[in-house]
């Protein structure tokens, strides 16, 4: 995925967008697949791993910021949904 985008090393701390969204909803969808009631939980978890694997194999370097942020978000939303339920 990365390789063609970025073909030098790691050199800037600039965040893609398009990875952390990737990031973000596959982390939810990982995390909070409770909350997913019309699709069976392995579907939604292999969904989930499929999306943050690949924000986590990008060119060496990139998508830690993504991947760091996806699970915050999720991770606040996971606490939020099952501290309120």
């Amino acid at each position: 995925m990365s390789y063609k985008k970025y073909s030098a090393p790691f050199v800037t701390e600039k965040i893609d967008v398009i990875a952390l969204v990737v990031s973000v909803i596959g982390w939810l969808i990982l995390l909070n697949n409770q909350l997913i009631v019309l699709i069976q939980p392995f579907v939604s978890i292999t969904v989930g791993l499929f999306m943050v694997a690949m924000v986590l194999g990008m060119r060496p370097g990139y998508g830690r910021y993504e991947t760091l942020i996806g699970i915050f978000i999720s991770g606040a939303l996971y606490l939020l949904t099952n501290t309120v339920l």
